[in-house]
């Protein structure tokens, strides 16, 4: 049974989204303000994160980026309409993804079963035993380890099944909707945006000058790919 935190300052949302939840099996832990939120997280084992942007006390975004000093469990946004550029702000500081209120129940859903299958299989069981190389970056599916030059990067999860899908097609370009499409299991309504937030942190963290990237590169009007590389099976 996975662990969902809802932490909205509204009952009503807060009262559907237990009732959605707990119809699809999970189990579910309740916060009113971003204090409240990272308090909970202390002391119970959260699998994802439902997280209000407008909220007393502490914010979605500043609690979303304390959050990320420490976790990398996803954290999907809740959103009005008119919040456009908080959207972008949370994606900049690490949130996995955002849903616009009034939301649909279904699409709701799908997206955390998709964020939690992605961080469940980033620290689970491997399904793979490759070893992907692009110069001095390396993808151990197996241990789920990505490093640069040796040294460990942390990736959320999101960001790691991003460059998983760009080491195993090195020189391929992909579409900002093609990438959403398979990293999101989703439509492409809004890709480019989202896309273009987390493939930067991926320069940033992956990148000597992120202004001059030497492995991801833009396809100006097509896409993204990533240069060179090769496969290699662990015994």
């Amino acid at each position: 049974m996975y662990n969902i935190l809802i932490c909205d300052d509204e009952k009503d949302i807060v009262s559907a989204l237990r009732i959605y939840l707990s119809a699809e099996g999970f189990q579910t832990f309740e916060a009113s303000n971003g204090r409240e939120a990272l308090e909970l997280l202390a002391e119970k084992e959260i699998h994802l994160i439902l997280m209000d942007i407008m909220m007393p006390q502490l914010d979605g975004i500043r609690a979303t980026a304390r959050l990320r000093e420490t976790r990398n469990i996803p954290v999907i946004l809740l959103t009005a309409k008119s919040q456009d550029t908080d959207k972008v702000l949370g994606l900049n500081i690490g949130a996995d993804d955002y849903v616009t209120k009034p939301f649909n129940p279904v699409e709701l859903m799908s997206r955390v079963k998709a964020q939690l299958r992605r961080y469940m299989d980033l620290g689970g069981v491997a399904k793979r035993e490759d070893v992907l190389r692009i110069h001095g970056i390396e993808l151990d599916d197996r241990a789920k380890l990505v490093t640069l030059d040796g040294e460990a990067v942390s990736l959320t999860p999101t960001e790691y099944e991003i460059l998983k899908l760009l080491m195993e097609n090195p020189g391929k370009v992909f579409s900002s909707s093609q990438i959403y499409s398979k990293v999101w299991n989703d439509s492409a309504f809004r890709a480019e945006a989202t896309v273009a937030v987390h493939i930067r942190h991926l320069r940033e963290k992956l990148e000597i000058n992120p202004a001059e990237p030497r492995y991801l590169k833009v396809v100006w009007g097509q896409g993204y790919k990533i240069e060179g590389g090769e496969l290699h099976e662990k015994p």
